[in-house]
């Protein structure tokens, strides 16, 4: 993901961290409605992969932004949790 970050700096920097947040706000919804539209048959797989792709750069930037390290670290809390769930719903 940080294969970018040249990019993300050069991003932050010219619009700043608040447009950003607004922005991955932005392609946040506009993944939603392609989902949504997606589940009733509106829109093929593609659009819904080129919002995802939207998502994923910005959720890039904000990994630059909020730092790789305390992201890996929630990940893998939230990984230990959810293995524990299937672990639960195995047994």
């Amino acid at each position: 993901m940080m294969r970018y970050r040249e990019i993300y700096a050069r991003t932050i920097n010219k619009w700043g961290e608040q447009a950003q947040y607004d922005q991955t706000i932005e392609e946040c919804a506009e993944l939603i409605a392609s989902l949504q539209h997606f589940a009733r048959g509106k829109v093929d797989k593609d659009t819904v992969v080129h919002e995802l792709a939207d998502v994923f750069l910005m959720v890039g930037q904000l990994t630059y932004m909020f730092g790789e390290e305390p992201l890996f670290a929630a990940v893998e809390k939230k990984i230990s949790k959810l293995n524990l769930l299937l672990e639960e719903d195995e047994a």
